[in-house]
């Protein structure tokens, strides 16, 4: 009991990071909103964890949700009513390169901020995983398949990482992300060919 009570913020943000999860297998708008109050949340998590890239990861979090749900309400072929208007797609080679590119250097400079400039512990591990995340948020609001492979990726390390600061309510979120990760992928592939066999036909 006395662990739930210390840590009952750290306990909320994993709450509605499921919900945000769920919702974005599902792509309902709601996760946006969802995603802003997570942000919040953690962006306090993170800061007692001095784990400082993962906290600014929060804040852009918090600015990328409210450009999401703005994208998503108000993307191209808005005929549809049940907040699948924008349609899921792939990323083609030269974004894949800008993307690529931009990993470098935000991998980079994050690494050279927390360690030169913070009391971080792990300042490689949390430029890793905070500048892949800024990305895979980035493509989830135009709805790039590849997206889910990123989060994959980012999970199981992000997992390594949490409980190395023993935030392990979070490690257990992490590890169901890694899993609801493999499983939206699926669903949205499936959902893509289909798209895409209708758009040949």
């Amino acid at each position: 009991m006395n662990w739930i009570l210390d840590n009952y913020i750290e306990i909320l943000g994993v709450i509605f990071g499921f919900i945000y999860i769920f919702l974005s297998i599902k792509q309902n708008v709601w996760l946006w909103p969802i995603g802003i109050i997570n942000a919040t949340l953690y962006v306090w998590v993170f800061l007692m964890s001095k784990l400082y890239a993962d906290m600014s990861l929060q804040i852009y979090y918090l600015l990328i949700s409210i450009y999401g749900w703005y994208y998503w309400v108000s993307g191209k072929n808005v005929k549809q009513k049940d907040n699948k208007n924008l349609p899921i797609t792939r990323t083609n080679a030269k974004t894949f390169v800008v993307l690529l590119i931009l990993e470098i250097l935000l991998f980079s400079t994050l690494w050279f901020v927390l360690k030169n400039f913070t009391d971080s512990t792990v300042p490689a591990g949390d430029a890793f995983a905070t500048s892949l995340s800024i990305l895979a948020t980035w493509m989830l609001t135009k709805k790039k398949i590849e997206q889910w492979l990123i989060w994959i990726v980012v999970n199981i390390f992000s997992v390594g990482l949490f409980y190395y600061k023993e935030l392990y309510a979070t490690v257990i979120l992490y590890s169901v992300f890694a899993l609801l990760a493999s499983v939206g992928y699926i669903k949205w592939h499936k959902e893509l060919k289909l798209s895409e066999n209708a758009a040949n036909n």
